[in-house]
């Protein structure tokens, strides 16, 4: 059988079928497009260490993708269409791919963090050899790994000076910046379901199978159970999620943004116990919204709203132009900071049973919920790191294992700024006292007590409220003196 000529459009960070840049390009390149899903086995391994009795996986993130690409398959499937997913390795599935279609171009939109960088070249270098491009398109940021650099080329490592020339940059180049790409309305021009199902069930038996046979191909979607997931009590998040038959994307879109929460963000955005953050990080990490609708946005309603916008890509630019810091602080004296590290006192912080119950309270909703009010987010690293001078890097990678909006330049630069050796980070001897910031930003323990609920009576009819693990004044004079002799022998 002859191949037919296609363009790819491999979605990742971008599920969404409306204003997607790089699906935009495919969707007007004149070939027949083929949309992509790859569900990458080195990523889901990783997630599968977790395993429960009945052989699957719980992942709120794994359920929250399938929805999301269940949704775009609805709308596929009335166009006479079909996503194309597999669940193998990228570089498998393109030589799956090659070996069935002659892709002229694969797009995609870029992806910033190291093993997405290095998982494309590998996939570029492969798509070469066949006389195949791979476009990468600017998609998830407004300005992209070098748009915004000092004036002699090097990147900003402070946040002012660069949201000031990130601001400065919107306002010269604001049309292009936030220009719309209507990929909704060019739906019609992806490859028919019944052209998918000639090429790869047709009987022509190629070479394929002996050098790529984990790399099958599904017209359609996977259950969760068959690439070894099941749902996940992924309503308890709060987050407005993929949606449902029947509704239409726009609608969803207006369910994201909430304007009157948006509007008054700088009024309540500190306070756990309201409904005063946008919960749109989530939707940002897996591209289920736009950024350019969200920037748009909050340039009428919200400029504090629009200044969270911005840190996120200044972490995203600081991980592409310094990948070290995945593993190391940003700030390479603090590599000599003796670290406690003990076990218990850790598993009390995960468990959520440390006796300071603002701290109590974040970790039970991240554990129970897989998101935390980003002011607890704040609190509960700092007292991780300063109060029991556990690695920044543990508590980094618990967060890594539980939040849904897990994304690994934020999470990354967060911690780092709270443990004191990240870019532009809080200076090391400041040291949030748990009980201040009870008082400050959830007074009447409304927060405390949605979480911690023994605390109502003094017993949960099982467990009495424990002691704190150390006392707040002690902890804090150990953390400045482990700090202040860390970086002296730097």
């Amino acid at each position: 059988m002859e191949k037919q000529k296609i363009v790819v459009h491999w979605f990742r960070r971008d599920l969404r079928l409306n204003d997607n840049a790089a699906l935009f390009s495919a969707l007007c390149s004149g070939f027949p497009v083929v949309p992509l899903f790859i569900f990458d086995t080195t990523i889901l391994d990783e997630l599968r260490s977790q395993t429960e009795a009945d052989g699957l996986t719980s992942d709120k993130r794994v359920d929250f993708i399938h929805r999301a690409l269940s949704a775009i398959q609805q709308t596929l499937s009335g166009k006479g269409s079909s996503i194309i997913t597999s669940h193998s390795s990228p570089v498998e599935v393109f030589k799956r791919l090659l070996s069935l279609f002659s892709i002229v171009t694969v797009y995609c939109n870029e992806d910033y963090e190291p093993y997405a960088i290095d998982r494309d070249n590998l996939v570029e270098t492969i798509l070469k050899h066949s006389g195949a491009k791979l476009v990468r398109v600017k998609d998830q940021v407004i300005f992209d790994k070098r748009d915004i650099l000092k004036s002699d080329g090097s990147p900003y490592t402070v946040f002012t000076p660069y949201s000031k020339r990130w601001a400065d940059k919107l306002t010269e180049n604001r049309d292009e910046a936030l220009k719309t790409y209507p990929s909704q309305n060019y739906v019609n021009n992806f490859n028919p379901v019944n052209n998918l199902k000639n090429q790869i069930n047709s009987d022509n038996k190629l070479d394929w199978r002996a050098v790529v046979s984990s790399a099958e191909l599904e017209i359609g979607i996977p259950s969760l159970e068959q690439i070894g997931f099941k749902i996940s009590d992924l309503e308890l998040s709060g987050v407005v999620l993929p949606w449902k038959r029947g509704d239409s994307p726009n609608g969803y879109a207006q369910q994201l943004l909430n304007s009157e929460i948006i509007s008054s963000y700088h009024l309540t955005r500190d306070i756990p116990s309201l409904k005063g953050t946008s919960l749109l990080s989530t939707h940002l990490r897996f591209g289920t919204v736009s950024i350019r609708e969200l920037v748009s946005k909050a340039l009428i309603a919200n400029k504090v709203w629009l200044n969270e916008l911005i840190w996120r890509e200044f972490f995203k630019m600081i991980l592409f132009h310094f990948p070290y810091v995945t593993d190391d602080p940003f700030k390479r004296k603090y590599r000599f900071i003796q670290w406690r590290n003990d076990e218990t006192e850790l598993q009390r912080w995960c468990n959520g049973t440390t006796g300071y119950p603002i701290v109590d309270a974040g970790m039970r909703e991240l554990n129970q919920t897989g998101l935390m009010h980003n002011r607890v987010r704040m609190i509960t690293a700092s007292f991780l790191i300063k109060h029991l001078l556990i690695d920044w890097r543990v508590g980094e990678a618990y967060f890594a294992q539980k939040l849904l909006d897990y994304d690994l330049s934020s999470n990354n630069g967060n911690w780092q700024w709270a443990a004191g050796c990240g870019c532009d980070a809080a200076p090391y001897f400041r040291i949030f006292n748990p009980w201040e910031q009870t008082k400050k930003f959830d007074p009447n323990m409304l927060y405390i007590q949605k979480w911690v609920p023994e605390l109502n009576s003094g017993t949960d009819g099982s467990t009495i409220y424990p002691e704190p693990v150390i006392e707040h004044k002690k902890a804090r004079e150990r953390a400045l003196m482990v700090y202040k002799n860390g970086l002296m022998e730097r």
